[in-house]
């Protein structure tokens, strides 16, 4: 290929249209380009690369072999310009266009509410994407920039992520109301040695945080022993209906409590003694994103709503 020439976005639009659908008819419709300029773009595009990237019948639209390669490619390009192009807005503008918050899935139902009516009422001209993963991978969303923000549980140790702490959350316990511990505000973390524990999946953050604070009370580790782990579940509402159904008991985080226990009579808590086990909710973001700012801001924002959050809001130092 020339140096002289190069692809340009519109040619790339248009072939990675073509690639989706497999449909020139649909594919104009979904940028906005007639299909002449549609069949027009393409075809300048692959004399510009000297490669055919399409198989053109009169059924249908196929990808050639190096099309196929070819339209990943051309994927990550516009996706780099729209990055591009979002991070140029955030600049001119903070708290305007979009963002890509991640959440993990032991936060979102109990968090989202307070975020979505600060971002409501504060940011009305901010484009407020939610997506519900686990922590792994909310990371790699965020080092290929598929997201530009996380909540989540930390620390994380991850390279390249900077933290900025919200707040501490203490963990309850949630037993059977029959529970000989049901109703204490003493417990002892001891007493999580001998407890048949309710665990959610592999996977979710807030598992391996319930195992910490199990090894630290001197619980073995889940097998063949004395508060072996033998069932999970994949959500929190789940591990709660497991403890109704008298399976065992579980630790909730704080912010939990009051959306998964106050449906079902069959259930009762517990609060351990001071100092009680907790975890930490923190916003992280790329180190070095031009939004950092921004985003401090907008951390400092979410500690002062979440006030009225049975939590302990953290002040940062400037």
């Amino acid at each position: 290929m020339s140096k002289a020439r190069q692809p340009s976005l519109s040619q790339l639009r248009a072939f990675t249209a073509v690639a989706e659908h497999l449909h020139f008819r649909e594919a104009a419709a979904e940028i906005g380009m007639s299909q002449p300029a549609l069949s027009g773009a393409v075809a300048a595009l692959e004399e510009t690369l000297g490669v055919r990237l399409l198989e053109r019948t009169t059924r249908r639209v196929l990808l050639s072999p190096a099309g196929e390669r070819l339209a990943v490619r051309a994927r990550t390009v516009l996706d780099a310009v729209g990055a591009l192009l979002e991070e140029a807005e955030a600049s001119r503008a903070p708290f305007t266009g979009t963002l890509r918050l991640g959440v993990i899935p032991t936060c979102a139902p109990y968090l989202l509410p307070t975020v979505l009516e600060l971002t409501h009422h504060r940011y009305p001209r901010l484009d407020l994407q939610v997506h519900e993963e686990q922590t792994a991978s909310l990371l790699d969303g965020l080092a290929s920039g598929r997201l530009d923000l996380l909540l989540l549980a930390v620390p994380l140790g991850a390279p390249g992520v900077t933290e900025v702490p919200l707040f501490d959350e203490d963990f309850v316990l949630v037993m059977g109301h029959d529970h000989t511990l049901a109703g204490r505000t003493d417990i002892p973390r001891q007493q999580l040695r001998d407890l048949p524990l309710l665990l959610l999946d592999e996977g979710h953050c807030l598992r391996d945080q319930a195992l910490e604070v199990c090894r630290e009370a001197g619980r073995p580790q889940p097998g063949r022993a004395a508060g072996e782990v033998t069932t999970t579940a994949a959500g929190l509402s789940t591990l709660v209906q497991l403890v109704a159904g008298g399976l065992g008991v579980t630790l909730l985080p704080r912010t939990a409590l009051r959306v998964e226990t106050a449906r079902n009579d069959r259930l009762s808590t517990g609060h351990f003694a001071a100092p009680a086990p907790a975890r930490r909710i923190a916003l992280a973001m790329r180190t070095g994103t031009a939004r950092e700012e921004e985003f401090t801001a907008f951390a400092d924002a979410l500690r002062e709503a979440m006030h009225a959050l049975p939590v302990r809001p953290l002040r940062v130092a400037a």
